[in-house]
């Protein structure tokens, strides 16, 4: 059986430039579609989160607002994760897991990975192994953050070279809020050297450069999935 580990946040907020909490965590959507794929194609699925702390869901993402005004769609998600809710209770603590037991490694996003993956020591060591080992890394939307915890001993990045992407600088500033991020996931990605390849705005689009497997949003998401479950095959 394929077994795939979810690395999810563990953050329920975003700390902004100006010092205040914006309220966050993990995306539904980004969660939800690429693990009800996952299941429905016979995977085993693992959720894992820094301290094993139960993950929180962003607000925003189980509402018509989060969703494109699309109010079935975010009862849809909701109503997923309520299937799932034990798993989410009861996560792996991901300082402890070895990525070695599994075949993918897949993190949703949301702007809870710029607040906690993107400085955890494990998410980055878990992170560079998997790509070393030659495993599948599929990583959405905001969660590309959790790349920026990857460092060789040399203090060079593993990402270097590899074409990916995540959400855009151009979807963030739909947020109100942007202008107080302290640092955008795609200026941070061209910093350290990434090939970031970008599409149109709030349009489907995956990236797939050797095992590196990267969705620019949530709207990305069941493409992302599905990409990877082919890939596997």
């Amino acid at each position: 059986m394929t077994e795939v580990l979810f690395v999810v946040t563990g953050a329920d907020h975003w700390t902004l430039t100006d010092g205040t909490e914006h309220p966050t965590g993990y995306w539904a959507e980004e969660l939800a579609e690429p693990h009800r794929i996952f299941r429905e194609a016979g995977f085993g699925i693992t959720l894992a989160t820094p301290g094993g702390v139960t993950p929180t869901v962003d607000r925003i993402s189980l509402a018509a607002a989060g969703n494109n005004g699309d109010e079935q769609r975010a009862r849809r998600m909701a109503e997923y994760l309520d299937t799932i809710a034990a798993e989410l209770e009861h996560p792996a603590t991901l300082e402890t897991v070895d990525v070695a037991g599994y075949d993918v490694v897949f993190v949703p996003g949301g702007h809870g990975p710029m607040e906690d993956l993107a400085v955890s020591p494990a998410a980055g060591a878990l992170l560079t192994a998997a790509l070393d080992s030659g495993k599948i890394l599929g990583v959405l939307c905001h969660a590309p953050a959790a790349l920026l915890a990857a460092e060789r001993p040399d203090g060079s990045w593993p990402f270097a070279g590899y074409r990916m992407t995540s959400l855009t600088n151009a979807e963030e500033s739909v947020n109100d809020f942007a202008a107080k991020a302290p640092w955008l996931v795609e200026d941070r990605l061209r910093a350290l050297g990434a090939d970031f390849a970008t599409a149109a705005p709030w349009s489907s689009h995956v990236v797939v450069d050797r095992t590196l497997y990267t969705g620019q949003n949530p709207f990305s998401s069941v493409e992302l999935a599905k990409t990877l479950v082919a890939a596997v095959g």
